[in-house]
């Protein structure tokens, strides 16, 4: 007796179920590989959520890179609409992104020290995709590409990510492009290292939102620049408040300070200009 789904009747709209291999969906989005990447290292039952919400993080850290190297793609070729609608899409990216503390939010000291000892020297900071993310929002460290000394080709990845202009670097040299004095020592500032606040940036920055007319384009990038500066401190507090309520101010897993650490990253702000220059409009 054959096991075969009934044909759908002619006309219907019924989907076809019936595939000589894999289905169409799972060879384009590969969900069997996704759904039996989690290997547990303890018997708690929270572990699952940690790791999955740690993997979707990674995900969402691979979709922001690729939009912001889109839009530092864009601006290199003048082309500020397409790196603007980048950027926003980035937003919501990133929107979805910081929601993904929600799961790992409520977790008591107990809960996860459950599993806590099962993660050995795993730390978020070793993340290269997240490495990557930092490196095109100008925070430079050679220092950083020290962990990932064993994979070649992630250190490459990383290598070139240092070497190359950040997104605020190649929006800064748009600006340069349409006419704005900004400094040659910021220009020419070796791609390798951290972006570092100018008055003469700043004053720029103050001078276009103070003419809206004139710069009403600008203005629409520095909007969404500064819709993904708040979201990227958003993502750095919650990851603190988060870490502080599971394990208060003890060591962090790799060895790092914790909430120490997490607490000076989150008192900076990127493409800081964009900020200062607020209180000069």
């Amino acid at each position: 007796m054959s096991h075969a789904p009934d044909a759908p009747e002619a006309g219907s709209e019924a989907p076809n179920l019936d595939f000589a291999g894999t289905t169409p969906y799972e060879d384009y989005v590969q969900a069997d590989v996704l759904t039996h990447l989690q290997h547990l290292r303890s018997d708690d039952p929270g572990e699952m959520v940690f790791l999955v919400t740690t993997q979707v993080m990674e995900l969402w850290f691979t979709v922001i890179v690729h939009e912001w190297e889109t839009a530092s793609r864009a601006l290199r070729e003048d082309r500020t609409q397409v790196a603007v609608d980048a950027l926003k899409r980035s937003v919501r990216e990133l929107e979805a992104l910081n929601a993904s503390w929600k799961p790992l939010g409520q977790l008591t000291p107990a809960q996860f020290n459950s599993y806590r000892g099962a993660l050995g020297e795993g730390s978020g900071f070793q993340s290269a995709m997240y490495r990557r993310l930092e490196f095109l929002l100008g925070e430079k460290s050679s220092s950083m590409l020290v962990p990932h000394r064993g994979a070649p080709r992630v250190h490459g990845e990383l290598e070139k990510a240092l070497q190359e202009p950040s997104l605020y670097d190649e929006v800064l040299r748009l600006l340069a492009r349409r006419g704005l004095p900004v400094p040659t020592e910021v220009l020419d500032r070796d791609p390798a290292r951290r972006h570092e606040p100018s008055p003469a940036v700043e004053e720029i920055w103050a001078g276009i939102y103070a003419d809206p007319d004139q710069h009403s384009e600008l203005i629409r990038l520095g909007e969404a620049l500064t819709d993904v500066g708040e979201l990227v401190w958003r993502w750095r507090n919650d990851h603190l408040v988060a870490t502080r309520r599971a394990m208060g101010s003890k060591t962090g897993t790799g060895g790092s300070a914790g909430v120490a650490w997490l607490e000076k990253r989150a008192s900076k702000n990127v493409f800081p200009e964009l900020w200062t220059a607020r209180s000069h409009v």
